[in-house]
Formats: structure tokens, sequence, C-alpha cells
């Protein structure tokens, strides 16, 4: 991603994406809503807006919802077309000796891309989690540094990683918050999605070694629009789940962290997304396809380029509010340098209610922007020229 020139933009990027102070939560007594977790927190994804709150920057283990992170680094090399859906991966001595949660991998063994991203989102496999890490990065260890600066990338301060499993390290932790933030990343490749909602199926069907996966969110069958994500569990960290669920315009985030068994965990995931859709509507302004703003770039083809919304720009409001009136201001880099990468962020869609910033969604390039060549660059200053003469 090239680099960003422009005084509007610069003072924007001093913010986290993920604004805290943009916020509904209510001073409540925590155990109205949440029972047995430490932690938790309910964000939703489109607005980012927090609706409920309790302890969500306590630094705790989190257990395999580590592999929010592991899917998200995942997520971002097949967009970028570093690694292939239908790439076969050689499993390493090293990601099969994992324990915990696995697939059982065996050293020697190939299997592809997809087959182990169903293995992490599904089973929480820790050996297909080291096997796409070592594929991504060439070692585990230059994974894990991966996760760790994309999280400082994400503006998070209370996380940090020792391996892509989740499995007990010490000084391996992470917040309600930053899950909650780390999720909304992932879930903005729509993809990731299709996996984290399977319930079950099979990895090497119809071979001796066949393995049936069965999701360890079980929620995703009893929870209506449940598509994710991710849950934890070790002595020290307990029940842990990063859950997401969508209904309309409005895609509700909620983790909660250290419930004391899993009826626990899943009873506060559930009152949480329940308060979330009961309490709350999204209204859609803008969908991710609406062009905000049409730009012209002199020395680039093509010449004129469209920016839009990097997702739906959704803003949430209490079922009952009658008086909100939303504007929307946009800023926008002023220059940039060429090339410029489709996605490449020029900018900000800034939502607010009279004073309140309720939405805040990065501007993004609909297209690849390369440096005109000099027969373009003179085609149109001769075109501009006998355009003068003419007036």
């Amino acid at each position: 991603m090239k680099k960003m020139m422009g005084v509007c933009l610069a003072l924007c990027l001093v913010v986290s994406l993920f604004p805290v102070n943009m916020t509904f939560a209510e001073e409540r007594e925590s155990t109205e809503i949440v029972n047995s977790a430490k932690s938790a927190i309910l964000m939703e994804k489109n607005s980012g807006m927090t609706l409920y709150d309790k302890d969500s920057n306590k630094k705790l283990p989190p257990a395999s919802m580590t592999k929010v992170m592991t899917l998200l680094l995942i997520m971002e090399e097949l967009d970028k077309g570093g690694i292939k859906l239908d790439e076969t991966v050689r499993i390493s001595e090293h990601a099969a000796s994992m324990g915990g949660s696995q697939i059982f991998l065996e050293a020697g063994e190939e299997m592809t891309v997809e087959d182990l991203l169903k293995g992490i989102a599904v089973a929480s496999g820790n050996d297909a989690s080291v096997a796409m890490a070592e594929r991504i990065a060439g070692s585990e260890k230059e994974f894990v540094a991966q996760m760790n600066q994309k999280a400082k990338d994400l503006g998070l301060k209370n996380t940090q990683f020792q391996n892509p499993t989740g499995l007990p390290a010490e000084d391996h932790y992470s917040t309600a918050h930053d899950m909650a933030v780390m999720a909304r990343e992932l879930l903005l490749h729509d993809e990731v999605t299709n996996y984290t909602k399977i319930y079950d199926d099979y990895l090497r069907k119809g071979q001796e070694n066949e393995f049936w996966l069965v999701n360890t969110n079980k929620l995703i069958k009893n929870y209506p629009g449940m598509d994710g994500l991710k849950t934890g569990y070790t002595n020290e960290a307990k029940y842990c789940l990063t859950a997401s669920a969508k209904r309309d315009d409005m895609h509700m985030i909620a983790v909660v962290m250290g419930a004391e068994n899993p009826k626990m965990r899943n009873s506060d995931v559930t009152s949480l997304l329940d308060y979330g859709f009961s309490q709350y509507e999204g209204v859609k302004l803008y969908s991710k396809d609406d062009t905000m703003k049409t730009m012209k770039i002199t020395r680039g083809k093509p010449l004129e380029l469209n920016l839009s919304p990097e997702k739906d720009v959704v803003v949430l409001k209490k079922k009952n509010d009658k008086k909100s009136k939303y504007e929307t201001e946009l800023k926008v880099a002023e220059k940039s340098d060429l090339p410029l990468e489709k996605g490449a962020h020029m900018g900000w869609v800034i939502v607010k209610n009279g004073d309140q910033e309720v939405a805040k969604v990065r501007l993004e390039t609909s297209e690849t922007v390369e440096k005109a060549g000099f027969p373009a660059l003179w085609q149109r200053s001769w075109k501009n020229l006998t355009s003068f003469q003419r007036f």
C-alpha cells in the first residue's frame, strides 16, 4: 500500500481505525447481561460502535481465539495472491507435532490451503494453523512477528502473541476489546464466513484417514444469523468466544473471556447479542459500491478515479430514537504517490449526529492507477492547449 500524503489524511491517521470513543455503552450493572465472563464487549461491526463493555481492556489469555488473527493474515495473503485455495501445502514435522485441538496432520502429508483453512476455522486445528503460518511466512516465528505487527497496525496496545495457535505461553495475551477489533477487520473479508459458519464437514473424504470436522462454536447451529468466529479454552483462559451474528444491516461482534464453563460462555454471548439486536437498529447510508467522490489524477492512468467506502456505511440508533439526523463529511488525501493499488486508502467517510461522530469508514480506490506514460501525458497537454485556444 502506497504512502498517502495530505494534511487531512495525516491528521486522521493518528486516530485508531476503530476509535474507542464511538460508543453507546450504557452505565449498567455488569451482571444484567454478562454473568460468568471476566471480561466482555459487544461491538457492531459496520459502525464500530461499542454497545456494551465489561472490563474489555483487561489483559487475559485468549486461548484459541488467537486464531482470529491467524485467519486474518491468511485471508490477507489470499487477497494479495500470495497463496491460492487450491494450492497444496506440505506439512512439516513441527506442524504435525502440535498438541491440543488438531486435525491430525502427518509429517509429509499434503493438504490444500482451503482444507487447512477449514481445519482452523471449524475444528480449531493447531497443526493446521502452524502449517499455514510456515507456508505464509517461512517459519512460525516470523509469522508471529507478522501477527504482532498487524496488531500494532490496528492500533491495539494490549495484545501480544507468542504463537499462532493460542497454546499456553508466557506473555501471550489480549483483551476483549482487541479481539473485537481483530474480528471486525477479519469480517471485512466476506469470504471467511464461508468457513467459520460451517457446522460440520469432512477432510480427506472417502480416504482411510477421513476426518469429521465439527465446529467448536455450537451457537452456529442454534443462534439465528450466527456466522462465526472462534472459541477458545485453556485451564488458565477458561472458556472464551469471539462470536459474530448478522441480521439485516447489523453485524454484531460479541466477545467473552474467562467464563466458567461452555454453557455460561454461550449464555453470556447470547445475552449480549440479544441485547444488541433487540435495542438497536442499523441505518445503511451508503453501500460499499457507491462512488463517494471522483478524483482527477493528472499524471495517472486512468485520468479519473472513483473513491468508494471500504464497506457499507451503517450507523446505529436506538429503536425508539426519532431525533437523529446524520451529516456526512469526506476527508480526502490532497495527493498521493503513483502507482496506486486497488483498495488503496485515500481518506475517510465521516458521519456525525450533531457533534457526535457515529461512523468512520475508510475511502478506497475502486481500481488500480498506474503512472501515465509520456504519450498519454502529451496527448492530455495537447488537448488542454487546443481547448484553451478555442476558448
